[in-house]
């Protein structure tokens, strides 16, 4: 993907090491690392190399406001993971445009059948979005992460083409 998309006033590119500053605190900023995994700097730049995976910035006026990843892009199934969406400036609806952008990306360009993504269980708020943006739950992972000593279960998610088409 060398093309910017834009809708509204968002826009995604590809992430630059430039960008990784910013990526390294939004993920860790407070009400975000509850929902996310933290990284490396090194973890992200390898992600860079990956031609399965795309690390894009989410921009609004011209700032950075989140960044996302996408995997999968030459998964033989057409199946496309959102592995990572992350949005710093919350409550403004960026998410909900960035996901569309997402949606139009991996259903447009990437000519995938399906996009899935796993969101924790106790994330209230990024589940009713997805739902709310055509995404169906298909099951929960019970307690599949090892987190704070604490297991974590996780919801998979996921639209197909002819929903994003409708």
């Amino acid at each position: 993907m060398n093309a910017i998309y834009t809708l509204d006033n968002i826009l995604i590119r590809k992430t630059t090491e430039a960008d990784l500053d910013f990526v390294l605190i939004a993920e860790n900023a407070e009400e975000n690392s509850p929902n996310v995994a933290q990284w490396s700097r090194e973890q992200h730049i390898t992600v860079f190399q990956n031609e399965d995976i795309l690390h894009v910035i989410i921009e609004a006026d011209g700032k950075s406001v989140g960044y996302a990843i996408i995997a999968g892009l030459k998964d033989a199934n057409k199946a496309i993971e959102l592995k990572r969406i992350v949005i710093v400036d919350k409550g403004r609806g960026l998410g909900r445009t960035a996901i569309h952008l997402v949606k139009k990306l991996a259903f447009e360009e990437l000519k995938a059948h399906r996009l899935w993504l796993d969101v924790r269980e106790y994330n209230t708020r990024a589940r009713n979005l997805y739902k709310a943006l055509g995404f169906v739950e298909e099951g929960l992972i019970r307690e599949c992460l090892l987190l704070d000593n604490k297991f974590v279960s996780h919801y998979i998610m996921s639209i197909l083409e002819h929903e994003y088409k409708q």
